[in-house]
């Protein structure tokens, strides 16, 4: 690999970049419009997902506890002007019975800040940003990854694990996630349960949670304990995440089932 350095940005570039890059952010993503009127300001970026979900994507170059109230004013906005929306960007086959999502991009997000989203009942996801430009070439390269977010002590819904599996959109991969579970349940016949909350699928051994599962639209995310015992997200994309994540979520489900 050729050698880099990171650099700052404005905030013109990285919302230049997000419009260029929206895949990289989440794959199916795609461009739709920015720095559109609303709520008293002005959206930064409005995409739409594989799903056809509307997603807002508020930006900050800084740390901005800010950022989240200002995203949930053009949230409530753009999910009660959905309709008009789908009209107006009918070319993008937007859905506007689909739930709204809002995507907070910065280079870090406080606590404070990680605290507040936890209690929300709302598809918010936060993505940290970092930006590279290579000996050689003049080229910014942006890197986005989501951020993990703690889950409450108590859950709000209920829902059915073919909820999860249906807001998956690739059908290949809700496939091998369907798989996946089966076999996760085999590990311990009897003794491990999966259980479907809000937005995850918490999965127990004799009734001691060892992991979560969250699905995406083309993806899905693995929540377990390291060999640390740290809590830590990994993200499945592909056969060969899965194999580096499995053996760490069976090692977690082994351990408490001591």
């Amino acid at each position: 690999m050729k050698p880099y350095k990171k650099v700052d940005v404005s905030e013109q570039q990285l919302e230049d970049l997000v419009r260029r890059h929206a895949g990289m952010i989440e794959e199916g993503l795609t461009y739709v419009d920015h720095q559109k009127p609303a709520a008293g300001g002005r959206l930064d970026v409005l995409m739409v997902d594989s799903g056809q979900s509307l997603v807002i994507a508020e930006l900050k170059i800084v740390q901005d506890d800010g950022m989240l109230m200002q995203g949930l004013d053009y949230y409530d906005y753009v999910s009660s002007h959905a309709e008009a929306f789908a009209r107006l960007y009918k070319h993008h086959n937007i859905d506007p019975t689909q739930q709204v999502r809002l995507f907070l991009i910065a280079p870090s997000f406080s606590q404070t800040l990680v605290n507040r989203r936890k209690w929300l009942d709302l598809p918010v996801s936060l993505f940290m940003f970092h930006c590279l430009v290579f000996e050689g070439d003049s080229d910014l390269v942006p890197i986005f990854a989501e951020q993990a977010l703690p889950t409450p002590p108590a859950t709000v819904e209920v829902t059915h694990l073919d909820d999860h599996l249906a807001y998956i959109t690739d059908t290949d991969v809700r496939a091998k996630v369907s798989a996946l579970l089966d076999e996760i349940k085999n590990w311990r016949p009897g003794s491990i349960s999966l259980d479907p909350i809000k937005y995850a699928i918490s999965m127990k051994v004799n009734g001691r949670v060892f992991a979560y599962f969250q699905p995406r639209r083309k993806h899905y995310l693995l929540a377990t304990y390291n060999d640390q015992e740290e809590w830590t997200e990994y993200s499945v994309k592909d056969d060969d995440d899965l194999a580096k994540v499995k053996p760490i979520v069976k090692a977690a489900m082994e351990r408490r089932a001591k």
